[in-house]
């Protein structure tokens, strides 16, 4: 893959990826800085970026405390590999104090299908990446300017109303990209999203790459394109490019995607190169030229979509396309659970199904192929009490990333706080919603994707007559699916102290002036946003 692009000056990063593949960090990890610890990374001009290609990003303590990231295509885990996890997190992720909410040895499920660890040693990895190994995983281009983790439908091969098993395809993508050096130095990050299903499971709006099931007129069925989609400072609705695949086609449509953007994307600055800039810049049209002239088949316009509605959740209890079958969809509030509960989890799979796991990219997990008679001894399981199929709506539509806990960037805390927010907000209103989606980024970034959230919260600082503490912006009305838009970000810089309590009066004033079945995101679109901002200030606008 050459630069096409002219450049003035490559960004830093870019010129230290010149210098060393990324991917040639591995045995440097292996037989260098695992033994001689952080300071022999430090040392070396650009070693630290090159770590995130495996999945390691050092955490806001310094030192020898990393986070530690697994790459689960299409969120889906074998019993044997959730156990081999949930030991990991036992063992490994445990730091000098614990959080006063989540303990020690816990995990994080993230909105890609990932599971993270934290308070990891790099003394450590080469065991940890030796059991993944043993059990069919990998931590590689889990982070870096690559491929990262294919989302797919959780329910892949399940769902009543799947047109098209997609999960096989994810895994294929999958395969294709990781370790493929030639793909491994892109721009920036690169997202991909697949699903076969009519309730765009994988959000394929908000991804680099969105593939939607889609029917040509003589029934041929495939997948719709669309690219360019992605949230961060930036926001964008992926555009449809006129392009349709059929399944043996996804692997080079993205692979030809992957070239457009290593070839043509922004090197220069970092802020300004994900695809959907490049999209931007360029227009579907010419995009699609580009792609045309780089894909080995002829591009298809494309077919009709049959992607119906946004689901956004699998939680409950829901029949399978197999007779007799169901899946249990179950609550893992802001996706942080004990690694000793995923061992119990994977001991559930074992017994009341086929040892099978899906993670969700809402931050929970399911159980699959669970026999009809089964089901009630499985929701009586005691786990089943911790991570409920039948959650309050605020704790079930809490998203958080992981915040100032642990990650550089983010100017807040967010794990504990939206936990017990959300719990807050269950106590203090009614309502007879299954869900309502509360969205905590602790920065501008959106790894909570707060943009496409009913409620979606930013971190931030306010200045108060006692100094600067920690606040959020609050946005609302966001959605995705055929009405997909995204949030008005209504009130800046709201002292967290103060978020509960404006949140339960804004909603008990939705629930005051809602229309008969109308959405949280409807209502919030129909109300001045003046009027939302009075509500949150301080109770006036109603």
């Amino acid at each position: 893959m050459k630069f096409l692009r002219p450049y003035k000056k490559l960004n830093s990063v870019e010129q230290a990826k010149l210098k060393r593949h990324p991917l040639d960090v591995r045995d440097d990890i292996i037989n260098k800085y695992a033994k001689e610890g952080p300071e022999a990374i430090a040392a070396v001009e650009g070693e630290q970026e090159r770590l995130k290609w495996f999945g390691i990003y050092p955490q806001r303590q310094g030192g020898d405390a990393f986070m530690f990231r697994i790459k689960i295509p299409g969120g889906r885990l074998t019993s044997q590999q959730a156990r081999v996890i949930g030991q990991m997190a036992e063992e490994f992720a445990v730091g000098p104090y614990p959080n006063p909410v989540f303990g020690t040895g816990f995990l994080d499920i993230t909105t890609r299908q990932d599971i993270q660890l934290h308070w990891i040693k790099i003394g450590n990895i080469p065991e940890m990446w030796r059991r993944l190994e043993e059990v069919g995983m990998t931590t590689t281009q889990a982070c870096g300017d690559s491929a990262r983790n294919v989302v797919c439908c959780p329910v892949s091969g399940l769902d009543r109303e799947e047109v098209i098993h997609a999960y096989p395809l994810a895994e294929a993508i999958n395969q294709f990209f990781v370790g493929n050096r030639e793909y491994a130095n892109l721009p920036r990050k690169f997202k991909m999203s697949i699903t076969g299903c009519v309730e765009d499971c994988a959000q394929a709006d908000i991804n680099d790459i969105g593939l939607t099931p889609a029917k040509q007129e003589d029934g041929t069925l495939g997948f719709n394109v669309r690219v360019g989609g992605g949230l961060g400072d930036g926001p964008r609705m992926a555009s449809d490019i006129d392009v349709f695949v059929t399944p043996n086609q996804v692997v080079e449509i993205c692979r030809a995607i992957a070239q457009v953007y290593g070839e043509l994307g922004n090197r220069e600055n970092r802020w300004t190169c994900r695809l959907r800039y490049l999209v931007q810049e360029l227009g579907p049209e010419q995009f699609r030229y580009e792609l045309q002239q780089r894909a080995a088949f002829e591009l298809t316009p494309a077919g009709e979509d049959l992607t119906k509605r946004y689901r956004g959740d699998h939680i409950g209890v829901h029949p399978q396309k197999q007779d007799g079958l169901y899946y249990v969809g179950c609550n893992v509030t802001v996706g942080r659970m004990q690694g000793k509960n995923l061992i119990e989890l994977a001991r559930l799979a074992d017994e009341y199904g086929n040892g099978e796991l899906r993670l969700t990219n809402d931050q929970n997990f399911v159980i699959p192929n669970i026999p009809e008679s089964s089901i009630d001894a499985l929701l009586s399981e005691p786990l089943l009490q911790i991570h409920s199929p039948f959650p309050k709506p605020f704790e079930r539509g809490v998203v958080a990333c992981t915040g100032n806990e642990f990650c550089r960037f983010a100017i807040v805390e967010t794990k504990a706080r939206a936990y017990q927010w959300a719990k807050y907000m269950d106590e203090h209103v009614q309502t007879d919603q299954e869900v309502i989606r509360m969205h905590f980024s602790g920065c501008s970034a959106s790894c909570a994707q707060p943009q496409i959230a009913d409620i979606g919260l930013r971190g931030d600082t306010a200045i108060t007559d006692s100094g600067v503490v920690e606040a959020v912006d609050i946005g609302l009305g966001g959605s995705l699916g055929p009405d997909a838009a995204f949030i008005d970000w209504v009130e800046g810089a709201k002292p967290v102290d103060e978020v509960p309590e404006a949140l339960v009066r804004l909603y008990k004033r939705y629930e005051a002036e809602r229309k008969d079945g109308e959405r949280f995101y409807e209502w919030a679109r129909r109300i001045p946003n003046s009027e939302l901002r009075a509500t949150l200030q301080n109770g006036g606008g109603q």
